[in-house]
């Protein structure tokens, strides 16, 4: 499967990683123009990126299973998430690309778990949310080479949890009170 990831940084590289076992994955920075998507599009950029790449790529990212990875935190005080309280980033941007069938995925883990395949001693795993089951079966088997355990978290209105969960995840990390490399396990 030909899978492109619009983000060269920590999180897109150790995404990457993984897809790459088995996938042929391209990267993209944000100068970048990209002519040709693949089946499979990650946006592993900061939230503020998501609509703007949404308004670029409108047309080409019609019909793709889009991976939004983001985290909407106002990072000017690392004290609230920046969208609706009842909606989330992915639900958002949904809304932009209405055409696209947007998943939820790897928020909720850090680029050095991914980068490992393990939180301490159990499996990194990688929770999914969207409303279009084939979307998710594209992602589970772009995955299903790399160490990565897979778990579907239900429909897209469910990354509003996900991203409150990143949230905590990521101000216990900022704060010192657990790794860069750890953070919450789940065990099937």
């Amino acid at each position: 499967m030909k899978i492109t990831i619009l983000g060269k940084g920590n999180m897109g590289q150790a995404i990457g990683k993984n897809l790459a076992m088995g996938n042929e994955v391209e990267y993209f920075g944000s100068h970048d123009v990209v002519s040709n998507f693949g089946d499979l599009v990650v946006l592993a950029v900061p939230y503020p990126a998501l609509a703007k790449i949404a308004d670029q790529y409108h047309q080409e990212l019609a019909g793709k299973v889009v991976v939004d990875i983001t985290n909407p935190l106002n990072f000017d005080t690392w004290d609230e998430l920046m969208v609706p309280a009842d909606s989330s980033a992915a639900q958002e941007l949904q809304k932009l690309l209405p055409e696209s069938k947007v998943l939820k995925a790897f928020n909720t883990t850090f680029a050095g778990t991914l980068t490992s395949g393990k939180v301490g001693t159990t499996p990194t795993t990688v929770l999914v949310a969207g409303d279009d089951a084939a979307a998710k079966e594209k992602l589970f088997t772009a995955l299903a080479a790399s160490p990565l355990q897979v778990l579907d978290a239900g429909k897209l209105k469910r990354a509003r949890e996900m991203e409150a969960m990143a949230f905590l995840q990521m101000t216990l990390a900022a704060g010192e009170k657990i790794s860069w490399n750890g953070g919450f396990g789940v065990n099937k």
